[in-house]
């Protein structure tokens, strides 16, 4: 049986196997990552000591909407999207055929009232001719009732004397009748004047509460004539309320209304963006406005104009979070809460608003804030 021989190979003795040396790269940049991490890390924090940043702020303008405050159909619509307008611009003209006639009607009304007024003026000077005539009338019977005094005075005094005389049979019995007879016919005259005189006492009485009822009438019809006037003027007020201008200068939105279309008062129906007047408001943090006063330095950053700072200052801080002003603002005692970081509305105005590139800056553009905290 032959003998296998397994030759095995040795490494001569005395020989070592270098080691396999690493590349001094990795180390080197972990090194660099690992200072560039520091200085970023100790860079933002002193800049956090100093500044105060948020991109949840938006480029904001002075809106003039465009509201009808009657009530129509649309005749004609005189500007496009996006169109420069000037203060006093004709927009819109509603259909005034309507209004012509109720201002027709009230114009009719003030000149009805006003035949009234002259009608309660005349009689209010009859009447007053009529208390003239009472009063003479009165006057009269006055004079009258003096006189009949006198005649039944005289008509006493000869009764008496007939009397006497009757006594001792110096006059007929016809004769004493007759002085009789007088004397009752003056008391009965009398009696009569002063009747005449009571009803013309009372006829001056009814002609004075006349006069009293024409004046006011008179003061009904001026007060009728003042309510005409004041319809009059409204009707012509909704009259020029058919012609919508517009309340100042600026470029128009997305006109979203056309002719024939049935517009309600008080409905707006497009804006005019002012173009004369730019700011910045900006959402931080309730955490962040601590050290934050007005007129600290603000730069801002558009996103329209990579590259391009403007300059520009705090202005305000709102009196409220922007949740409180939310058409639904939270109620937090209704169910569970959960603590939610609230954002702080600020106002930033531009120091140089004459600016070109501020110019062609829109409401609404994105923009970030940095504000210096001194």
């Amino acid at each position: 049986m032959a003998n296998n021989t397994i030759t095995e190979t040795k490494e001569p003795a005395g020989e070592n196997v270098p080691a396999k040396k690493r590349s001094p790269i990795f180390f080197i940049i972990l090194a660099v990552m690992i200072v560039g991490s520091l200085y970023l890390g100790i860079t933002r924090y002193i800049h956090s000591q100093k500044h105060e940043e948020t991109d949840d702020a938006q480029v904001e303008a002075n809106l003039s909407p465009v509201i009808s405050k009657i009530s129509g159909y649309i005749s004609e619509v005189r500007v496009k999207d996006n169109q420069v307008v000037q203060k006093g611009d004709t927009l819109i003209v509603l259909d005034k055929r309507d209004l012509a006639m109720a201002l027709e009607q009230a114009e009719a009304a003030l000149s009805t009232a006003r035949s009234n007024l002259a009608s309660a003026r005349a009689n209010t000077e009859a009447t007053h001719k009529n208390i003239g005539t009472a009063a003479a009338a009165v006057e009269t019977v006055n004079a009258q009732i003096e006189a009949a005094k006198v005649n039944v005075w005289r008509a006493s005094e000869d009764l008496k004397r007939y009397e006497n005389l009757i006594k001792d049979h110096s006059i007929t019995q016809q004769q004493y009748e007759q002085a009789l007879a007088a004397k009752q016919s003056a008391d009965k005259q009398l009696q009569i004047l002063i009747a005449q005189r009571n009803q013309a006492a009372a006829q001056t009485g009814v002609v004075q509460g006349q006069v009293t009822a024409s004046k006011e009438q008179s003061d009904i019809a001026r007060s009728g004539i003042r309510q005409r006037e004041v319809e009059v003027e409204n009707a012509k007020l909704n009259l020029g309320y058919t012609v919508i201008t517009a309340a100042e200068s600026g470029v128009v939105s997305k006109v979203p209304v056309q002719a024939g279309q049935f517009i309600q008062a008080g409905a707006q129906l497009f804006s005019v963006v002012l173009n004369d007047d730019k700011w910045v408001v900006a959402n931080f943090k309730e955490t962040q406005v601590n050290k934050m006063v007005e007129g600290q330095k603000v730069v801002i950053k558009a996103d329209a104009f990579p590259g391009k700072e403007f300059e520009a200052k705090l202005a305000s801080l709102s009196p409220a979070t922007g949740a409180r002003f939310a058409l639904l603002p939270p109620d937090n005692a209704s169910g569970n809460f959960v603590k939610v970081v609230q954002r702080l509305p600020v106002k930033i105005e531009f120091e140089h608003p004459d600016d070109p590139l501020i110019k062609k800056l829109r409401a609404g553009m994105n923009v970030v804030v940095d504000v210096h905290l001194n």
